[in-house]
This record gives structure tokens, sequence and C-alpha cells, in this order.
């Protein structure tokens, strides 16, 4: 019998300016994960979480809070960019150029902007990538920039482990 260690995540070596990430997983956004990201969060805009006032809206339904979009498909990333993180350090560029609504399915890409040596920490390398988040139609419903600190392969937690 064979024994196959699970997937570990890209480590600082493994970041190539230009490369593409393609997220594996898809999440369709439910009603309830609207409403209660908004009132956990204490967003108090109707839009969000009272269907009826929402119908009074251009858009006729609730809107998706937009920070939940965010941090869907920051989250959906991970697996790919942020496994073997040691800090973020900044998030910029955020766009919203299209709705999300309930019902929407979510899928996002990652591409790799720009990775440099830490100057301060020698286990670590600094990544830039640029995520897209997107919902079933093809439209973009967020971009956003954001750099990292990432392990270097045999630094961080799971060398000591080793």
């Amino acid at each position: 019998m064979t024994v196959h260690t699970g997937w570990q995540g890209r480590f600082y070596e493994d970041f190539v300016v230009g490369d593409v990430y393609e997220h594996p997983l898809g999440r369709t956004v439910t009603t309830t994960d609207n409403i209660w990201f908004t009132l956990l969060t204490q967003n108090t805009a109707p839009l969000h979480f009272d269907h009826e006032y929402a119908k009074r809206t251009e858009f006729g339904k609730p809107l998706v809070n937009s920070t939940f979009t965010l941090s869907l498909v920051a989250g959906q990333s991970v697996t790919d960019v942020s496994q073997n993180v040691f800090a973020n350090l900044g998030w910029g560029e955020i766009t919203l150029p299209n709705p999300v609504f309930e019902g929407d399915t979510i899928r996002s890409r990652s591409t790799v902007e720009a990775v440099r040596e830490s100057r301060s920490r020698p286990g670590l390398g600094v990544v830039t990538v640029r995520t897209t988040g997107l919902k079933q139609t093809g439209e973009v419903v967020i971009e956003f920039t954001r750099t990292l600190l990432v392990y270097k392969r045999g630094h961080g937690p799971r060398a000591e482990g080793s």
C-alpha cells in the first residue's frame, strides 16, 4: 500500500509571475449566508436582509453583502495561494463591477503578479496576486490584489513537525 500525503499548498518557491490558479471550489450563495453574515457583521443596510425592502429597489431582490463576496472569494483562493501563509500584508484595488444575488454560484481564480524574497525574514517570501471572482454567467463580481508573506519550503510550522 502506498500512502499519499494531501495537498500541502504552495510554498514561496512555487509561485511564478504570470501563473494563473483556477480555484477548485465554487459556492452557491444562500439567503441564510447573506442574512447571517450581514447581521453577524452588524451591517444595518436592509438591502441585504429585508426582502420586502429589497423588492422596492432597482435590483428587486436582496443584494449579497459585498464583504461576504470578498470573504468567500478570498477563502476560495486559500488552497492555492495562502495555505502556507505567515501573514497577509495588504489588500488593495478592490472593485465590485457586478452585483451578486442569493442563488448565484461564485468561482474564482488568482494570477501571480509579483514575487520577491522578504528583506527581513529569510524563511519567507512576498507574493502579490490578483484574485477575480465570477458568477455562473461569467460576469466578474469582484477583483482585488492581495500581498502576503509565504513560508519557504522547509520553514514554518510544517517544517517543525517533520
